[in-house]
């Protein structure tokens, strides 16, 4: 989970896509976490996401109990304490609590392809 390669997967993902329009983001985003960016707003719609969080491009995401979701794919660090990469941010929408036990991010049952679609999404936010 924890390696130190995102910075350079990061400065990849966030300089091909500079000066991108959303397609080639939605793109580089899909190709990264082998996920779907329109599935992963289906799939925070049905976990209810956006209750806790504003999540730009999802109908109703517009809860301010967590942080506001906008860039997360330049963000340096997932939950302040994983690395910003395809995996642990997956891993981080699974299983919240396997990361920080006091997280108020609750266990949702989310299923592996959801994850690779909800972070497709992440990605692909500018």
């Amino acid at each position: 989970m924890h390696n130190r390669v995102p910075a350079l997967f990061l400065a990849c993902l966030v300089f091909s896509s500079a000066g991108c329009g959303p397609a080639e983001r939605r793109k580089d985003a899909a190709a990264a976490t082998g996920g779907n960016p329109d599935a992963g707003v289906a799939a925070i719609v049905r976990y209810g996401c956006g209750s806790c969080h504003t999540i730009p491009g999802v109908p109703g995401a517009s809860g301010l109990v967590g942080p506001p979701l906008a860039g997360v794919g330049k963000r340096l660090y997932i939950a302040g304490m994983l690395s910003n990469t395809p995996d642990n941010l997956m891993h981080w929408v699974q299983h919240p609590t396997s990361v920080n036990p006091k997280t108020l991010m609750p266990e949702l049952g989310v299923t592996f392809q959801d994850a690779k679609d909800i972070a497709a999404l992440f990605y692909s936010l500018k």
